[in-house]
């Protein structure tokens, strides 16, 4: 990371009082000049500094926006704290919150089927620029394993999930996507990482093609993805995603 990154970043630490469910999460906040993004981060049990850890970033949906450094918990916070997961992948878990008035992802919105027009390339938003600004933070900690970077997220946040993994093609040694989508445009720069695709038949918020012309792309690339449809399932694919008793082995079995 250039010096002049460091010193012009300012991490600040808000010890407040965490929601109930999720009190093992400490908030913070990355500020860059006059812009700022929270975020909650959970530390591994027992956490050594002289040790390095995987480090897994979570993208939030768009009905979890804004800035109260608290709703992008409510999926997949539990998850990650709960004591089998901690004690069986010990990691760095960091959940950044996209304020209101942003997306992760490139996205144009319309109506109907073309709901969501992903971009091809393109400048990143703000919320996504200070994310990436994130990503390099933690790349630059002593005790975090570059070679055990991860992320995921769900519908906007598994939109973005596609598109920091464009932009940042060699950082990441596997990702996952919850009823998300991007331009197939943008596939072949991420199509060496490893990425499980999930996502709901019945779907009417982001159709389920979204995410099945994205693997359609990588198939052609002789990508390694997966894809798991639940048939019956609407919008809230994570539920049952959150539940797939390989996902986290599969996420953390993999190493760049």
């Amino acid at each position: 990371m250039k010096k002049s990154f460091c010193l012009t970043m300012l991490l600040v630490i808000l010890h407040g009082i965490s929601i109930a469910q999720n009190n093992t999460y400490s908030k913070e906040t990355l500020i860059e000049g006059a812009d700022s993004l929270r975020y909650r981060l959970l530390l591994p049990e027992n956490f050594d500094p002289a040790m390095k850890y995987p480090v897994l970033f979570f993208l939030h949906g768009s009905g979890e926006r804004g800035n109260d450094n608290e709703a992008q918990l409510i999926h997949g916070g539990n998850l990650f704290q709960s004591k089998e997961v901690r004690s069986g992948f010990p990691a760095i878990v960091v959940f950044p919150q996209c304020p209101k008035n942003d997306f992760w992802a490139n996205v144009k919105f319309g109506t109907g089927a073309d709901r969501f027009m992903f971009q091809q390339g393109g400048d990143p938003g703000k919320a996504m620029k200070q994310l990436l600004n994130l990503v390099d933070h933690f790349r630059s900690l002593k005790y975090t394993d570059r070679d055990q970077f991860y992320i995921g997220g769900l519908s906007m946040g598994g939109m973005g999930t596609l598109e920091v993994l464009r932009r940042k093609p060699k950082v990441f040694a596997a990702a996952f996507s919850i009823c998300g989508g991007d331009n197939v445009a943008n596939v072949k720069k991420y199509r060496k990482v490893p990425l499980w695709f999930f996502h709901g038949g019945k779907d009417t918020a982001v159709p389920p093609e979204r995410s099945q012309v994205v693997v359609a792309e990588l198939q052609k690339y002789k990508s390694p993805v997966k894809l798991t449809m639940y048939p019956d399932a609407g919008h809230n694919s994570w539920d049952a995603a959150f539940a797939e008793p390989e996902l986290l082995p599969w996420l953390f079995s993999h190493k760049k």
